[in-house]
């Protein structure tokens, strides 16, 4: 089961590897990488499509300028957005990305008005609600990738806390994608073990720690950039489970209509996905202070919503 078409927007790390990984396991019959930058979408294209006899995957992979090849895509994964650089402000970077968002977005609306969209661009919350108002597509057709990728990171940081296998680890990350992400060590088990029985909490508070630092921790390794591998290989999960109808229960940011106890705003909450993107949001038991940890997460979102309204 596959995808007649799926388009990344931004061909940067993140986008690359995206169009990359989708060709590889085969989620659709083309991958269209869509990029500003005059000749990188098609160069990184044709590298990646030559890579196909060694890789033995049939997806045919394109570059382009516009969005003339992605009329029609099932699913577009928007990585487009740029880094903060040195004497940027914060204020910048959500005003430049809002921009660069909402024009993609007009854009998917245009060329393929019935598609899924997955935002993967910064600051993520905010971005998938830009997505969302500017594109007017249902909820369910607008969801981020952050909760898939900061429970990987904290998935990893158990495997290598235990030394034991990151299959037989089950995880969940909620809340905005930052510092004040959530990861739940309430439902966090190793082959149905409670962590609880296997860490001590001094442990498990260092591993929630290091798990919210996750990206800073590269960034600082890098110097120059962030993180791609993990961030592209999260977005590709989600599309695989549209595109297959896996019914995969995963954390991502969705639009909140109450759940939660929350309303308007895209918050990182475990969601089924499937044939026509999300299927529903679950509500799960929360401690209290998992539950005020949520909140002030939320807060944190509404917060850099507000900043972004206020720059108009």
């Amino acid at each position: 089961m596959s995808a007649k078409r799926i388009t990344v927007v931004g061909a940067g790390h993140v986008g690359a590897t995206c169009s990359q990984l989708l060709a590889q396991k085969e989620l659709a019959r083309e991958v269209i990488l869509v990029d500003i930058a005059e000749g990188i979408p098609m160069g990184k294209a044709l590298d990646q499509w030559e890579s196909a006899p060694i890789e033995g995957c049939d997806t045919r992979v394109y570059g382009a300028n516009d969005y003339s090849l992605s009329a029609d895509s099932e699913i577009f994964i928007v990585t487009a957005g740029i880094a903060r650089k040195p004497g940027m402000s914060r204020d910048d970077l959500l005003r430049t990305n809002a921009g660069i968002v909402r024009s993609v977005s007009e854009e998917i609306k245009r060329v393929a008005p019935d598609s899924i969209v997955i935002v993967v661009s910064n600051p993520l919350d905010v971005m998938a609600q830009v997505a969302l108002e500017t594109t007017g597509f249902p909820r369910e057709r607008v969801v981020g990738m952050a909760g898939v990728l900061d429970t990987a990171r904290y998935r990893s940081f158990i495997a290598l806390e235990l030394d034991v296998s990151i299959e037989d680890i089950q995880a969940l990350v909620l809340g905005g994608h930052g510092d004040t992400m959530v990861p739940l060590a309430s439902y966090t088990s190793v082959s149905g073990i409670p962590l609880t029985q296997l860490l001590a909490q001094d442990r498990i508070d260092a591993l929630v720690e290091r798990t919210r630092k996750g990206g800073g921790e590269i960034v600082g390794y890098l110097g120059t950039g962030s993180a791609y591998y993990a961030p592209a290989a999260a977005a590709v999960q989600m599309a695989e489970a549209i595109v297959k109808d896996k019914r995969r229960i995963l954390p991502c940011a969705a639009w909140l209509q109450g759940e939660y106890g929350m309303r308007d705003l895209y918050l990182g909450v475990p969601c089924l996905l499937g044939e026509g993107g999300l299927l529903k949001v679950l509500e799960v038991e929360l401690t209290e202070d998992e539950k005020a940890a949520l909140t002030n997460s939320a807060d944190h979102v509404r917060s850099t919503v507000e900043a972004l309204k206020a720059l108009g």
